[in-house]
């Protein structure tokens, strides 16, 4: 990924909680079949001497757990926000109209060695840990055991575990950075009010750092 040096979002601490807030992420693969990438829910198991592990899991009708073998080289693309920008929203357009279209947007790649982990009891606990985070916010929260036992054991034989052991984390912020602070908080402030909160607040907070 081109990340030019004001785009560069390195701190390990902002990565991990940029992946934790949106665990979708895409799985890019290059096994036996080629090319091929998968849309999954992830969680991160943070490590203290490193960039940590992301765990998964896919139906086991899904090719790409026979198409790789452990330790091939794999990437998890993680997409926390993006946004169309206007020139008609930078203040200095109506200046000097010296402004062009672009996208905003927030990004991590975590690259890493992926391995197969077709082992019932991984994925019972990749399974429940996801369930617990993502089912947090509901007024009652749905749980494994209310499922039949024989029902979820059929569907928790129906998936395999996948892990990818993180070896490098690339991120970019790319949120207007170079320009000046009005032209940072003018398209913030439309995204805003457009409901585009992900890129709005966090182009209003560069704004703020720049001294407005």
């Amino acid at each position: 990924m081109y990340v030019p040096p004001q785009f560069t979002e390195s701190d390990v601490k902002a990565l991990h909680a940029l992946i934790v807030h949106r665990a979708f992420g895409t799985l890019v693969t290059h096994g036996r079949s080629g090319l091929d990438a998968n849309h999954l829910p992830f969680e991160l198991y943070a490590a203290e001497d490193g960039y940590g592990t992301l765990h998964a899991h896919v139906a086991r009708a899904n090719s790409v757990w026979r198409d790789v073998s452990d330790n091939d080289e794999a990437m998890v693309i993680f997409n926390a926000g993006d946004a169309y920008i206007s020139p008609s929203w930078y203040p200095s357009k109506q200046e000097h109209h010296k402004q062009v279209p672009t996208w905003n947007y927030v990004v991590v790649h975590a690259h890493g060695r992926i391995r197969v982990r077709d082992d019932k009891k991984f994925v019972r606990g990749v399974v429940a840990r996801l369930t617990r985070t993502h089912e947090a916010q509901e007024p009652k929260p749905w749980k494994m055991g209310d499922a039949p036992p024989d029902y979820l054991e059929a569907q928790l034989d129906g998936i395999v575990g996948l892990e990818v052991e993180i070896t490098r984390l690339v991120g970019k912020r790319k949120l207007g950075q170079h320009k000046e602070a009005r032209d940072i908080r003018g398209p913030a402030e439309a995204l805003v009010a457009r409901g585009n909160l992900a890129i709005g607040d966090e182009m209003l907070a560069c704004a703020a750092k720049k001294g407005v």
